[in-house]
């Protein structure tokens, strides 16, 4: 048998912010909010002293970080700390759902600085979806009175599969008519922006990592409970993608753990009535609300079908915990907010006695700290990690 050596990874039409240097630099500063003096970033990148002076002047020109006054350092002497200038660039982010299509615009410290909600079409006619998207990001920079010069890029967060390389979406359950849909060069030719495009689930646990729960942890796992559900992981600071980009599906998991099934579950065992049988997924959120209701007022048959739906989703995280050594387990997406109390109050009792999940240190089980819109800035953080993070392939040859 014959193994064919994987292609090259493609580039990205993103510009980054400079050399892996600077890339180190900015991270270093961004990392502590409250800033760092130029000596405390020598010690802690290992940088001599004149590079870090020349970076951190460099930054400064280009509006990156600012001076944000001095703090007392050895023997006293005061130094000037440095901190990221949030208002130095801004990153779009938009999460197509099959039941909504977000969109954000984040400053440099993963603040949204707006956002913005439509319904998907539930039949697509593309060229329709495509204008309509383009317009609602040249309304979302409008609305946000962001200098279009300052703006890095457009991130998409996307259901999988995808193709990464052609920057198309590929069939996603829940999303008719959706074929091959080229959405990443349309919106980049629509808007005149560089545009990225990722699953949403890898896209959520970039989130994390950037400004959520596992701003700390450079191993964890993201589940993500959307219209569907999926799992990001992180390892040593690194998002998994796949030798296709499409890392993250929980196969049998994700058939048995949609709005869908749950509440389809629900009329089969009479708990909800037929009228909730959802004709698509915006209608399949509204019945699993339905259901939560049922089950915070006591009915027994509400809760075993939600408790259920934990317990499964609690061995799914165990075992990929135990598989990569994950200390941390975040939990998000747009149902999430539905879930979480009951779902945490099963799940995190369900890891901490499991044998399979490694008893080297502590597994901490956690919601997001993003929020709702996670996807949409999962999108964005995709543009800012793209564009300002330290990338180890970058130090690599083509």
């Amino acid at each position: 048998m014959t193994i064919e050596h994987p292609a090259v990874r493609r580039g990205t039409n993103l510009p980054r912010m400079g050399d892996f240097n600077e890339s180190v630099i900015f991270d270093a500063i961004r990392r502590v909010p409250e800033g760092l003096s130029r000596v405390e970033l020598t010690s802690a990148t290992k940088l001599s002293a004149q590079t870090v002076s020349n970076i951190c002047r460099r930054l400064l020109d280009r509006g990156l970080i600012r001076e944000a006054g001095k703090k007392s350092g050895h023997a006293g002497k005061r130094r000037m700390v440095l901190q990221v200038n949030p208002a130095g660039g801004f990153a779009i982010g938009v999460h197509l759902d099959p039941a909504v299509v977000t969109y954000v615009m984040l400053d440099l410290l993963s603040n949204v600085v707006h956002r913005m909600r439509r319904p998907t079409p539930q039949v697509v006619d593309q060229e329709e979806t495509l204008a309509e998207m383009s317009s609602a990001v040249a309304t979302l920079i409008e609305r946000s009175k962001v200098d279009r010069g300052r703006i890095l890029g457009v991130g998409i967060a996307v259901p999988g599969p995808v193709d990464v390389g052609s920057g198309s979406v590929v069939e996603p359950p829940q999303l008719s008519g959706w074929h091959r849909v080229p959405l990443r060069d349309y919106l980049s030719e629509a808007t005149g922006l560089p545009v990225l495009m990722d699953k949403d689930v890898i896209a959520a646990a970039i989130a994390e990592r950037w400004a959520g729960a596992a701003a700390h942890s450079e191993n964890f796992l993201f589940f993500y409970l959307g219209t569907g559900s999926g799992m990001g992981v992180v390892v040593d600071d690194v998002v998994l993608r796949g030798v296709s980009n499409n890392a993250g599906e929980v196969g049998g998991l994700d058939a048995n753990c949609t709005t869908h099934a749950l509440v389809s579950e629900a009329i089969e065992r009479g708990v909800l009535g037929p009228e909730s049988a959802p004709a698509g997924p915006r209608d399949a959120e509204k019945s699993l609300v339905d259901l939560v209701r049922l089950a915070d007022a006591g009915n027994a048959t509400a809760t075993e079908i939600i408790d259920g739906w934990a317990r499964r989703v609690a061995h799914g995280v165990c075992a990929a915990a135990t598989l990569v050594d994950s200390e941390l387990i975040v939990f998000g997406g747009p149902i999430w907010p539905h879930l979480s109390d009951r779902f945490l109050a099963v799940i995190d009792p369900f890891v901490r006695s499991s044998p399979y999940v490694e008893k080297m240190h502590e597994t901490v089980v956690t919601s997001t700290a993003v929020g709702d819109d996670v996807g949409a800035v999962g999108a964005a953080c995709l543009v800012l990690d793209q564009t300002l993070s330290a990338q180890v392939q970058s130090l690599l040859l083509n």
